[in-house]
């Protein structure tokens, strides 16, 4: 029979022999009380193997108490426990034997102790452990794992609720995060100190991140909430959070006209009482009292025989003035609409608008004429009408002027695709919008549909275009909305915005395990008429494989509802939207405007987001104590973005390159951990091993911000060198780590800058120069390609050399395939783009004559 290590097998053979001797003997148990240690078992069950009648539980450790496991078997000769794969020692054991009565089977009962400092001595290395394992005549077996972890609530909230004003009837968010602790904390809400029941008040409901939703707010429900966590440990409570619910007055409905008076007028009024205005809301606006002029018996009649034919005669006479002016006023505006739209649609203008550009001839026998200069303007027209944002069809504040000097160059071949420009060339006056930022999300916001819009000036773009297109980019967020020539009709001219919405400014509501890929980004005003696709780009922060990932393109309709309007993978060309889906980016053609975001929901645990673990520091330190701060955000510029700009207001710096991890989708935390510090001159003031994130919190991707922090304390003012290790990783997954050696003591905020590097160009681009390719020289690359070739030479072979050979269906399907190549052409390269591999690829399909010669930099 095997025996467990401990006094017996030190013994060798003799403590065998001594151990059945006792057995057999019928020693006393350790409770005091005889029985047999080990009974005769009947016939028929000798050849049983043990069983558990109870078997160790999961246990907490609170405070110093410690606890007690307890294992209970039969038929059992012997039971001993196992801790961490170590026996315990046998005199650690408390044991009690009894028998069976209905089976006359021996039953055996073994219970020991666990403190916290055995638990201690291992934590951080791994997860303390205990199994029993017991003893029959036939065999052993083994029970279940049983985990003591020391118990904790920490005393500072994640994240706890802020006070709000709303309106009746709107919906409330109050947002809680519980501090850390072991086990997990639960969360209730109260309300002036009363426990809010969902059950019994359905207008609650607590979010499965415990964030409290007040449906519609009612005036019952202004108040002071606080978010309750508690554990076995502990009971924390939060700050309050003020909810004030207010009403704004309404009108009555009219009165009744009254009698008409002896002054010739009658009235009626309303009162602002349905309902009147409460808690601070909103007065009514408006009239309350409103006359009308009458005739009645009592009005007496001061006008009347020639006295009338006078004034009535004097009235058509004003209106026939004024009619006649409204005809001049409109004969001169066509006429000059008509002027204007010659010179626009002459297509010089099209192509003096540009950078001089040039490549060298590839192939033999191509050859480009020296260049010429264009020539200079002779027109120029001025449109100075003020836009208005209440329709879709704004008006355009520009000039038409030359856009070249003498000394430009432009070279091309003599193909038939470049004809000789015309002299006389104008182009539309394009580049950096000056108007005030400010005073545009200003004016946007005060529209009905846009009043939700952020009032981050930093984060939104905006620009006025017409039928020769444009583009906008957030500078450092990978955000931009692409504009292509002709879709905007001719004849509009549309004032559009671009923004990034803040995740904590704009509810996305997510099901089950689905989780954000996207930043949130509005693009508008909605309603506007495209003649074909915009395209917009954004960041994603999925690791792109369609066969992990269900990714859904979600819209926000006009009442503020999110709409899945696409699933990835599986576009149809008939429908408004399609994605372009990239290994860093996704880009969607779309034909309507509106807020837009990617949504994903894994398909297996093989499925992972791209996590950007960032580091940084107090810039300064004067104190022993020293803060590393561990961000992990989703792997999208406009994240890092919001972290670099808020950790420079708090005086941080980066103190390391930004690495990034693959956090995959399998229910396992992250961890943080610091190690290799030199410890004559640092310590760590973490009391654990390591720093846990819960994975629903990072997978959610939710929160912004995400990060922990180690304190650490230095022996000395005069220590300055730092060397550590900091580790992260996600438990049976994925690590990165980052080898630290700076001085606390020198400012290296200068590294900044080598991961924001600032935008240099112009948020919107009006015009030519929002493109690489020459507006005339796309028209005749397009004429060229569009028609089919029987050799295939036509923009199927463009979409192959350009590694888009997977959306020839939505090329397929419209009026010019290639002209919708070339626009995802210029989305991908507007900044990095090389005009000269397009030249390359189009004298590979055998259209030499479309090749774009330009000068070299040199020349320039």
């Amino acid at each position: 029979m095997p025996l467990p290590p401990g006094p017996f097998v030190r013994c060798g053979f003799s403590a065998a022999l001594l151990l059945l001797g006792l057995m057999f003997a019928g020693i006393t148990s350790t409770g005091g009380s005889e029985h047999p240690a080990t009974a005769a078992l009947p016939a028929a069950f000798s050849d049983l193997l043990p069983h558990f009648l109870v078997e160790p539980e999961d246990e907490y450790i609170v405070k110093n108490k410690p606890v007690t496991l307890s294992c209970r078997s039969t038929p059992a000769t012997q039971i001993y426990f196992k801790c961490n794969g170590e026996w315990v020692h046998q005199d650690d054991h408390l044991i009690e034997r009894t028998v069976d009565p209905a089976t006359a089977l021996p039953v055996m009962q073994v219970t020991i102790e666990i403190t916290r400092q055995q638990v201690e001595k291992i934590f951080g290395l791994d997860e303390y452990w205990c199994q029993c394992v017991a003893w029959s005549t036939t065999g052993t077996q083994k029970s279940q794992k049983a985990y003591i972890r020391i118990a904790y609530l920490r005393k500072n909230f994640e994240e706890e609720p802020q006070g709000k004003e709303v309106a009746l009837d709107q919906e409330v968010l109050l947002h809680c995060h519980p501090p850390e602790g072991v086990p997990q904390a639960e969360v209730e809400w109260q309300r002036n100190e009363d426990v809010l029941d969902p059950l019994s008040d359905p207008n609650f409901f607590i979010t499965p991140d415990n964030n409290l939703v007040i449906k519609k707010a009612r005036l019952l429900d202004t108040g002071n909430y606080t978010c309750v966590a508690k554990n076995i440990v502990a009971r924390r409570k939060s700050n309050s959070a003020t909810v004030l619910v207010y009403v704004d007055g309404g009108w009555s409905e009219w009165s009744k006209w009254s009698a008409c008076g002896a002054d010739c007028s009658m009235w009626r009024s309303r009162e602002c009482s349905q309902p009147s205005p409460g808690t601070g809301g909103k007065d009514c606006q408006g009239l309350d009292l409103q006359s009308m002029n009458c005739t009645s018996e009592q009005c007496p009649q001061t006008v009347s025989g020639a006295e009338d034919v006078a004034l009535y005669v004097g009235m058509v006479a004003v209106a026939l003035c004024l009619t006649l002016l409204l005809i001049v006023v409109v004969l001169v505006y066509r006429r000059k609409k008509e002027g204007l739209d010659a010179d626009v649609a002459d297509s010089s203008i099209l192509t003096t608008g540009f950078q001089p550009m040039g490549i060298k001839p590839s192939k033999p026998g191509v050859w480009a004429p020296r260049p010429r200069r264009p020539p200079h303007s002779k027109n120029s027209h001025l449109l100075t009408i003020q836009p208005d944002l209440t329709t879709t069809t704004t008006s355009y504040q520009g000039t038409l002027r030359s856009r070249h000097d003498t000394a430009g160059k432009f070279s091309m071949t003599n193909g038939p695709l470049l004809d000789p420009l015309p002299n006389g060339s104008h182009t539309l006056h394009n580049g950096k919008l000056n108007s005030d930022t400010t005073e545009f999300v200003s004016r946007l916001s005060t529209q009905t549909y846009f009043k939700t819009l952020p009032r981050d000036v930093a984060n939104t773009s905006y620009g006025t275009f017409n039928f020769l297109g444009g583009r906008l980019t957030i500078p450092n967020t990978g955000i931009s909305l692409l504009i292509p020539p002709e879709a905007i009709p001719r004849g509009k001219i549309y004032e559009i915005y671009l923004t990034v919405q803040r995740k904590e400014d704009l509810r996305l509501p997510l099901a089950g395990c689905q989780t954000l890929l996207s930043p949130i980004v509005s693009c508008g005003p909605p309603g506007v008429v495209l003649s074909r696709p915009v395209i917009l780009s954004m960041d994603h922060c999925f690791d792109a494989c369609l066969d992990n990932w269900a990714v859904r393109l979600k819209k926000q309709n006009y009442e503020g509802a999110w709409e899945d309007v696409l699933l990835m993978g599986e576009e149809l060309v008939s429908e408004p939207y399609y994605c372009q889906l990239e290994a860093e980016t996704c880009r969607l053609f779309t034909e309507q405007l509106g807020t837009f975001a990617l949504v994903g929901e894994s398909l297996h645990m093989g499925a992972a987001k791209r996590l950007r673990l960032v580091l940084f520091s107090d810039a300064y330190c004067s104190t022993l104590e020293y803060n590393i701060r561990v961000y992990c955000m989703d792997d999208t510029q406009d994240v890092f973005k919001e972290v670099m700009q808020m950790e420079r207001q708090l005086g941080g710096r980066l103190i390391d390159e930004p690495h990034v991890l693959l956090f995959k989708d399998s229910y396992h935390n992250l961890r943080l951990s610091i190690h290799d510090m030199p410890q004559a001159h640092w310590r760590s003031k973490l009391l654990a091993g390591y720093q846990e994130i819960p994975f629903y919190h990072i997978w959610n991707g939710s929160q912004r911000y995400l990060h922990c922090t180690f304190t650490l304390e230095r022996l000395s003012l005069s220590t300055c060198e730092l060397t550590c290790q900091l580790c992260v990783w996600q438990v049976e997954g994925e690590g990165q780590s980052f080898a630290l050696d700076f001085n606390i003591a020198k400012d290296t905020r200068g590294l900044d800058s080598e991961f924001l590097l600032m935008d240099s160009n112009a948020t919107a681009l009006a015009g030519p120069s929002a493109f690489q390719i020459p507006y005339l020289i796309r028209q005749k690359i397009c004429g060229s390609l569009d028609a089919p070739c029987p050799n295939g030479a036509d923009w199927r072979m463009l979409a192959q050399r350009l590694k888009l050979e997977r959306h020839m269906s939505f090329f397929a399907s419209k009026a010019s395939p290639t002209s919708v190549i070339l626009d995802l052409w210029e989305a991908q390269h507007f900044h990095s783009g090389n005009i000269n591999q397009l030249a390359t690829v189009m004298a590979d399909i055998g259209k030499q004559e479309a090749m774009i010669f330009l000068v070299s930099d040199g020349e320039c």
